[in-house]
């Protein structure tokens, strides 16, 4: 029987931000506990439920040394749906746009290997960072809270210093710089204005305003486009209240939000899980934090290996060709996570 003690060392540890967390002094669900004191880990997945550690030693991160990822064959994943499944699900939500129910949603699968105890969630944070870096990329290992993430997200949900607070969210997928579709920059302009809707609820009136849109990334094996929008939190708001005005991700659900979110739970065979929330840091002392939008991420749970992978739906979506997305989304990460050694 595998516990949750079985995945990697047995101390708890976290990289987020560039730095390596040691030392776990607490675990709460209380978000309001990042406006205290301390350098605090973060986990929320995309059903809403938190987990904030604290830390007590905080120090740059350095590469990990010593034990190497031992990954699945690459035959062994599964996925929550099939082709046939995904494609009528992206027909399905053409037909709920088409009668007006939505404007875009979020369809996404969960691709499932068996974990074995020889998987170390630290290592596979190691072989990411070698084999398919990200600018938010993190690990969360809390052993004895169940608790073991490592992403390579490459997507910023939330920022924070002091007041100020900002956001870049990713709509638009492609293999080249120069493919793009029209389809994907209607995506992004539609979630751009959700999380300008979001932002404003917290925000102070007439701060919130978008500083880049449509912005061309490249990132391991695909492009993306990617805006952010930014504002200055109202007098007396935290984290609690701007997460709760923001949560889950709008580029993660579609728009409008809770419309959309009913169409994915309709839809989706699976809850989320980690996968579409958020992973990232807090420093409470600082008003500081960063918090990714947990996409290109691998968590184990139920005695497997997870990762999710999937894109917004729009009216002008193909079928084929969102399930193609998905499948180019997910390729690398399963070439670097399917190796028996870090690349």
């Amino acid at each position: 029987m595998i516990t949750p003690t079985t995945f990697g060392p047995t101390a708890p540890l976290a990289v987020v931000g560039g730095r390596l967390a040691t030392g776990l002094r607490d675990v709460t669900s209380d978000l309001t506990a990042l406006d205290g004191p301390g350098f605090w880990a973060v986990v929320l997945t995309f059903e809403g439920e938190a987990t904030c550690a604290r830390f007590d030693q905080v120090r740059p991160a350095v590469p990990w040394t010593g034990a190497r990822w031992q990954g699945p064959r690459r035959d062994s994943w599964v996925s929550s749906l099939d082709r046939t499944a995904f494609e009528d699900g992206v027909r399905e939500i053409r037909d709920v746009i088409a009668a007006g129910g939505v404007y875009q949603v979020n369809l996404t699968r969960r691709l499932s290997a068996p974990a074995s105890p020889a998987m170390s969630i630290p290592a596979l944070g190691a072989a990411l960072a070698e084999g398919n870096p990200a600018p938010f990329s993190a690990v969360v290992h809390l052993p004895q809270h169940g608790v073991h993430v490592a992403s390579a997200s490459p997507e910023l949900f939330l920022a924070r210093v002091g007041d100020r607070v900002w956001s870049s969210p990713i709509k638009g997928t492609a293999a080249t710089a120069e493919g793009f579709l029209a389809k994907d920059t209607a995506e992004n302009v539609m979630i751009v204005d959700l999380v300008r809707n979001d932002l404003g609820r917290v925000c102070r009136t007439g701060s919130v305003g978008v500083t880049s849109l449509l912005a061309t990334e490249p990132h391991p094996g695909l492009f993306h486009l990617v805006s952010t929008v930014v504002g200055r939190l109202r007098p007396g708001a935290g984290w609690a209240e701007l997460l709760a005005a923001t949560f889950p991700p709008g580029s993660v659900t579609g728009a409008p939000k809770l419309a959309a979110v009913d169409q994915i739970r309709r839809l989706e065979p699976v809850p989320r899980g980690v996968y579409c929330g958020a992973v990232g840091w807090v420093d409470g002392d600082r008003a500081q934090g960063e918090l990714n939008v947990a996409i290109r991420t691998f968590w184990i749970a139920e005695e497997h290996l997870h990762l999710g992978a999937g894109g917004g739906i729009t009216y002008d979506s193909d079928p084929s060709g969102e399930w193609a997305e998905t499948e180019l989304k997910a390729a690398n990460l399963l070439r670097v996570v399917s190796s028996s050694e870090v690349r």
